[in-house]
């Protein structure tokens, strides 16, 4: 059974081509793909072929209707200059004129989310005594368990409550209790640049799906509104559907795991949405480079059989690999688990941007990877065993745990390799940045005057990211 397909993930996307390709030898097999937004259409097609008779018995489509309460969709009548004051104008609107009922409302991301619960919060405190209380709650992918648990929660007596989140909240979850839906219109996008070879993270405008799917949040127990911050005739041009992410993924990934499996064609499988062909020739180039495919676009033995069974990105792979010939497979070994947890996951950032002053106690010159190193180091040392610790250093002790858990699973794999484990001794930081080098060679760029980074290939110019040591430390240069 495959669950929450509407999502188009790469795995998912990959999965259900693999899932094709075995049912052709076991038909016995039998695949359930269920979501509670999915164009039913589009999969049974995929699964029975082109050109199947309707009534064809490969496939079909059982739906279960739930019950659902109508929700009246309010459009601006112009556009909206700045969408995140008008949200919160919206919410105050709402608590204002409007009965009863818990208000969703969709931001983009982590940074807009706690600026907006701390203005409504502000201004909340600000209401008449006797007026109802309105209480905000953010909901994003970086919150602890504890901290996201307070979304589910039943407002306090004499409270309405307004939860603010990404699109987290449009089908993975449901939320009881609310009845107004307040929808930004954007949501931010996962974008790989083959140019570049850079993932990009963009705001943009949701789809036609995404939006009805907001929209629905709101008629789960009685009828609702959703009060959408954009013009009608911006949703009539919006696209109706989200671009599949296999569409604008790194491809390197996907072709190791794919051969890894067999299937050496990678571009003639069998995907629901085909990706551009620049991916994949970006990615070819990519593994060549690493030496993780021949000239014939083989896995090479072992170094890309290897690398296809590590779970980690090409890059890194490689890089863990070469470890032991620059002598740091522990310190390599601890970068790679800590790179493979989004910086939002493993420590609190409450800042408008840039790091929390508290890990800067770990920053060096050298950069984020031998950052992550000494943060990495300290909490085995101090605070694996104390949770107050990681909290006074803003870092999240569960999320340190599994870096911990991650570094483990490398380890064993790489045993598994016949790599000698024994031989080690503490690494110089050249060795370290020797051997990234060896992965992340497409990536190196040249810092100028002006803080921008300009590409070697490509003369690209780059800019480094507020949560990296490379934009605190030009900040501090120009001080």
């Amino acid at each position: 059974m495959v669950d929450e397909a509407h999502e188009r993930s790469v795995s998912t996307d990959v999965l259900l081509g693999v899932l094709k390709k075995i049912r052709k030898r076991r038909p016995e097999l039998r695949i359930v793909v269920s979501s509670a937004t999915l164009k039913a259409e589009d999969y049974m097609q995929f699964f029975a072929g082109q050109g199947a008779a309707e009534d064809n018995e490969t496939a079909r489509i059982i739906t279960l209707d739930g019950k659902m309460y109508p929700v009246d969709c309010l459009y601006l009548e112009s556009p909206a200059e700045d969408y995140v004051e008008r949200a919160i104008k919206t919410v105050f609107d709402i608590h204002a004129t409007e009965p009863e009922g818990d208000i969703l409302l969709f931001l983009t991301g982590r940074e807009e989310i706690v600026s907006v619960t701390q203005q409504i919060s502000e201004q909340a405190a600000l209401l008449p005594q006797k007026a109802q209380a309105l209480l905000p709650v953010p909901l994003y992918a970086g919150l602890t368990a504890d901290q996201q648990l307070s979304a589910f929660e039943p407002a306090p007596e004499n409270t309405r409550k307004v939860i603010v989140s990404t699109n987290v909240a449009e089908a993975s979850v449901t939320i009881e209790g609310i009845v107004y839906v307040v929808d930004c219109g954007f949501s931010k996008l996962r974008a790989y640049d083959p140019s570049t070879g850079i993932e990009k993270l963009t705001t943009v405008p949701i789809s036609k799906a995404s939006a009805t799917q907001r929209a629905g949040r709101a008629g789960r127990t009685r009828p609702g509104k959703c009060f959408r911050l954009y013009t009608e005739q911006s949703f009539l041009s919006l696209p109706q559907e989200t671009t599949p992410e296999i569409q604008r993924a790194n491809l390197a990934p996907i072709i190791l795991q794919l051969k890894s499996l067999g299937i050496d064609n990678v571009v003639r499988f069998d995907y629901i949405s085909s990706p551009p062909s620049e991916l994949f020739v970006r990615a070819f180039q990519l593994l060549s480079s690493l030496g993780a495919i021949d000239d014939y676009a083989k896995l090479t033995k072992p170094l890309g059989i290897q690398m296809a069974e590590l779970p980690v990105n090409p890059m890194m792979a490689k890089v863990l690999l070469s470890s032991t010939k620059f002598g740091c497979l522990d310190e390599i070994l601890s970068i790679a688990a800590m790179t493979t947890l989004q910086d939002s996951i493993w420590f609190n950032q409450d800042e408008k941007r840039g790091i929390s002053p508290s890990i800067r106690q770990f920053a060096v010159e050298e950069g984020d990877h031998l950052t992550y190193l000494n943060i990495y180091q300290a909490f085995v040392t101090k605070g694996r065993k104390e949770a107050k610790w990681c909290r006074d250093q803003s870092l999240i002790h569960k999320s340190m745990m599994k870096a911990v858990s991650i570094r483990v699973q490398l380890e064993n794999h790489l045993k598994r390799f016949g790599i000698d484990m024994a031989r080690r001794q503490a690494a110089t930081t050249e060795q370290i940045q020797r051997c990234l080098t060896t992965g992340f060679f497409a990536h190196a760029a040249k810092m100028q005057p002006d803080g921008t980074f300009r590409s070697i290939t490509g003369g690209i110019t780059l800019h480094a990211h507020p949560s990296s040591l490379m934009f605190v430390s030009f900040s501090l240069l120009r001080l």
